[in-house]
Parts: structure tokens; sequence; C-alpha cells
């Protein structure tokens, strides 16, 4: 069911259309994010393999607000349905069991709802050629 904005009050029109504004600008901010993460993630790959091939892993670099550290770190993969499942495999023999624990766990999540608005893109044609 679409309502059109001209059934609407002025104030409902204005907020709707600040909303789609705000929507618009931080669809280019992510983009633009999400390229400078690229472009950093890249430069960190350079730099760590000079920082490995030069053995100075645990030395730091004067800049001019501050320092940078050259260290490792560890990075733990997520906790998943799926890795809990396979863990609870490997210490409970019967797989009833671990499904039941599985199925309970599923089904006592804490679900939040809320209200929220999606916006969907007519597609340009010009983009799909």
């Amino acid at each position: 069911m679409y309502i059109f904005l001209y059934k609407m009050s002025e104030q409902f029109k204005e907020k709707i259309q600040q909303w789609v504004a705000i929507d618009s600008q931080l669809k280019i901010i992510h983009e633009k994010t999400r390229d400078i993460r690229n472009k950093k993630t890249q430069l960190l790959e350079e730099i760590s393999q000079y920082v490995q091939n030069n053995k100075i892993q645990n030395t730091s670099i004067e800049i001019t607000d501050g320092s940078l550290k050259f260290y490792e770190k560890k990075e733990y993969s997520g906790l998943t349905y799926s890795y809990i499942e396979d863990c609870l495999g490997k210490i409970i023999a019967d797989k009833k069991h671990v499904e039941h624990i599985m199925n309970f766990l599923k089904e006592n999540r804490q679900v939040k709802t809320s209200f929220d608005i999606r916006r969907n893109y007519k597609e340009n044609k010009n983009e799909s050629k």
C-alpha cells in the first residue's frame, strides 16, 4: 500500500524530505568510509610486510601528534551457532542433547523490536548497461 505525499501534512512532508536527505548523505559517507578503510588496509599490509622484512616489529615511530607502535594482535572469530554446536558435539556424545541445547539457545534469545524505515531505490536503467 502506497500513501502519496500530497495527502500528508506539510510538517510530515518536511520530516520525510529531511530523512531522505540525511539518508542520502549517510550513503555517501558510508561509501567514502569504505573506500578509505580499504586504502588503510592496503597500506597496513604493505607496512606490515616492510616491518617484518626489516625485523622492526617491536619499535615505535614518532609522528606529529604522538607515535605509532607495531605489534601483533589476536583476533577471535565470532561466537556463532555453528561454532557452539561443534564445541558441544565434542563434549556431549548424544546428538539429541546437543540439538536440544541448540534449539533452546535459539528459541530463548532476547529479541528487541523497534520501528525503522527501509529505503528502496528505483532501478537506474543506465547503470545496468
